[in-house]
């Protein structure tokens, strides 16, 4: 008997096997673009490519052990808040919707840690995971710094112009050197709720490295030892 089912295309298939792959090359292209895009037309567009990474983040969630509806009660609110705020130019709106972005980041993150944790065996999409979770860390406690300098102003200084609010790269580029510990010093947070929040990046930071990069390195030398 002929089974004339279609089979599935390549993309399908790497789809399932590694979506963390596709939300962390999700993220890296919206940080690649990022500085080609100008102007109102450019916020429209990065708007975009976050709520493909908003989407990714929630599809990574639902393959994982978490509740996914959990996700997509974050998710679709961030997205219309931040088509709305950038429609309307109301900096309140986009203040929420990056709240909300955080939390759902942090959300994605604790869940893809469950996952790489939930067993002892690597696979390559839990190497890709542990890329994706430092992403998306990064990227929730920049959202988290954008929301701390909008309800208190000062919260940060440069080298650059330090009177002035720092950029939402600005704080992406500060918030990646500090979860990475390299720690180059040109943006500065000056008030207490910016230094508190600094001092969990740097702890969860290194509580990252220590807990779930080393797991994952130890038993892919195991690994590799027994074959």
């Amino acid at each position: 008997m002929n089974d004339s089912a279609p089979r599935p295309s390549r993309w399908r298939v790497h789809a399932r096997r590694h979506p963390s792959a596709f939300l962390l090359a999700a993220q890296l292209l919206s940080l690649l673009l990022y500085p080609l895009l100008d102007g109102t037309g450019g916020r429209v567009v990065f708007a975009g490519f976050s709520a493909l990474v908003v989407v990714l983040a929630v599809w990574v969630v639902n393959r994982s052990p978490a509740i996914g509806w959990i996700a997509w009660a974050m998710a679709v609110p961030a997205f219309v808040l931040s088509l709305l705020s950038v429609a309307t130019g109301i900096n309140g709106l986009l203040v929420w919707s990056s709240l909300l972005e955080a939390l759902l980041y942090f959300y994605a993150a604790g869940s893809l840690i469950a996952y790489m944790l939930s067993d002892h065996r690597v696979t390559s999409d839990e190497l890709f995971a542990a890329g994706a979770t430092f992403t998306l860390l990064a990227w929730g406690f920049a959202y988290l710094y954008l929301v701390c300098q909008f309800w208190y102003p000062g919260s940060f200084t440069g080298a650059v112009e330090p009177g002035r609010p720092r950029s939402w790269l600005e704080l992406l580029f500060f918030s990646v050197t500090n979860l990475s510990a390299a720690g180059l010093g040109d943006i500065l947070p000056l008030g207490a709720p910016a230094r508190v929040l600094t001092i969990l990046e740097q702890f969860c930071g290194v509580g990252y490295v220590a807990v779930v990069v080393s797991r994952l390195i130890g038993l892919w030398l195991l690994r590799a030892g027994r074959h």
